[in-house]
């Protein structure tokens, strides 16, 4: 079920009569997938000082409070590009987060510097099946997991990462993300038996098809997840699972409630708010602005417009063509004289649209944060249609149907049927007007964390011949605000035209 509103829900874990005793309330307020810390949507949503506004007011009511995130807030951002995620980390100590998970982007920026963030945290990070493959430690020594005591109520908390890190993500070779179920069920069970906690909570950074099975490899009481951007409750196993949407556009309260004499979790109360311009800023959160009130303001610099709405939604480019996914695909085409232009979808990052008007240098940084090299590569017409076959193997009913390996494309046409299987999905395709033969060789202009990485798992790539160098070709935000600059009047009017097809 998807919230569009704050509900009110209770879900009952106990049919008993509760024995008594005064009750003890421990809340959790969380938000997760938050890349910037200023409003987003014109100024109408998120907003991490309003957060804190919100904290101080749920702490007020209740001091037994807990704030978490569900992970990805280093990476990507206009401003990491800059500060390599120190403001975030700013904001978050401004907010007075207490725990965080690792989500795949914290490991965009390089290890070296995720780990002077961690140090920089005045919360604790979290991510027991993260490990240091040198050590065999969990990175950075960080904890398994963490218990909170309040009126002798004892709380766990364990945060667990997706094993698609590797391929979603600049992770050193050094990392490794094991299995979240097996390190889940060992970890849990020594907090239950062994420290005797009264109720054990999932931070987790999964998809939402994993947070269910990780429901049923531990006894696991809530789970408070993030990752797909889309606000989403579940359960599984018996246990509630949550999700916010991206930027903390809205935030999740949860009133976990325990009978006081026999420490037993007997309801679980939750909320979700909407974090919108009708909350004040808290003042306190202030000299997070002015300290990066230099860089805001260069980022307000007009780059050209739009006369269309541009439709840079994470959802929308991550499972069909896209009017900004077309124009990308097309500028990075022609920057290096390809046949092909390809854009993996979960390199459009912004999660938002643009209505017609100015486009600013953060619109054309939000929207390509990453700044990748656009390299050119050499493929066969068969290799090609492996590529294709790849883009599209999570695209199913069922399946991640948001997957970051989505294409968005240029000079390349192609129809595909999800009924079939991952593998054989690809019904036709066409390069420049003519179908694809296989013996033939096409030129595609790529990122090259697809090409030298093998990022969203296109490792098909390096069967390519890589014919330019990533160290001296573009960086895809140079073409893209070249593309726009270059534009007649400085205007850009993309469009839908039916490059991508699906027949299911």
């Amino acid at each position: 079920m998807l919230f569009r509103t704050a509900v009110l829900t209770t879900f009952l874990l106990a049919f008993a009569f509760p024995a008594a005793g005064q009750t003890v309330r421990v809340t959790f307020l969380h938000v997760n997938d938050v890349y910037q810390f200023t409003p987003v949507d014109g100024g109408k949503a998120g907003g991490l000082a309003r957060l804190l506004t919100i904290r101080n007011e749920t702490k007020a009511a209740n001091p037994n409070t807990i704030f978490t995130l569900g992970g990805d807030t280093l990476s990507p951002s206009v401003e990491t590009r800059t500060y390599r995620g120190a403001q975030m980390i700013d904001a978050w100590n401004a907010v007075g987060l207490d725990y965080a998970v690792f989500g795949n982007h914290e490991f965009d920026i390089r290890t070296a510097d995720l780990l002077s963030r961690i140090k920089e945290s005045k919360f604790t990070w979290l991510g027991a099946n993260v490990i240091d493959t040198k050590s065999r430690k969990i990175f950075a020594d960080l904890p398994p997991y963490v218990i909170r005591e309040f009126n002798g109520i004892k709380v766990g908390i364990i945060g667990l990462l997706l094993p698609e890190t590797k391929e979603t993500s600049s992770m050193e070779d050094s990392l490794t993300v094991t299995d979240y179920c097996a390190v889940a069920k060992r970890l849990v069970r020594e907090m239950r038996v062994r420290k005797k906690v009264n109720a054990v909570i999932g931070l987790t950074h999964l998809f939402m098809a994993q947070d269910k099975k990780l429901a049923a490899c531990a006894d696991l009481d809530l789970m408070l997840g993030g990752h797909e951007h889309t606000l989403l409750q579940s359960s599984s196993n018996g246990t509630p699972i949550f999700k916010m949407t991206s930027d903390a556009r809205e935030i999740g309260r949860f009133n976990l409630n325990f009978n006081g004499r026999t420490k037993r979790l007997e309801s679980i109360d939750w909320e979700i708010i909407p974090v919108n311009d009708k909350i004040a800023d808290a003042p306190e959160f202030q000299p997070v602005f002015d300290k990066y009130r230099g860089l805001l303001d260069q980022l307000a610099v007009s780059v050209g417009s739009t006369s269309v709405e541009l439709d840079a939604l994470s959802h929308s480019n991550r499972q069909k063509e896209t009017n900004i996914g077309n124009f990308i695909a097309d500028s990075y085409r022609e920057a290096v004289k390809a046949d092909i232009g390809f854009v993996n979808g979960g390199s459009i990052r912004a999660d938002l649209t643009y209505s017609p008007g100015l486009l600013t240098k953060r619109a054309v940084l939000s929207i390509l944060p990453f700044n990748n090299p656009i390299v050119k590569v050499e493929v066969t017409g068969k290799l090609l249609k492996q590529i294709l076959e790849h883009a599209v193997a999570r695209s199913g009913r069922g399946e991640d149907n948001e997957p970051g390996r989505f294409p968005q494309v240029s000079g390349l046409r192609f129809e595909y049927d999800t009924s079939k299987p991952a593998g054989s999905r690809i019904t036709a395709v066409s390069v420049g007007g003519r179908p694809v033969v296989e013996e033939s060789v096409y030129t595609i202009a790529t990122s090259d964390f697809l090409v030298s990485r093998g990022g969203d798992g296109y490792t098909m790539f390096k069967n390519g011949k890589l014919l330019t160098e990533a160290a001296t070709a573009p960086k895809d935000t140079d073409i893209f605000e070249a593309a726009i600059r270059n534009s007649p009047n400085g205007t850009i009017s993309p469009v839908v035209d039916g490059r991508i097809k699906r027949l299911d």
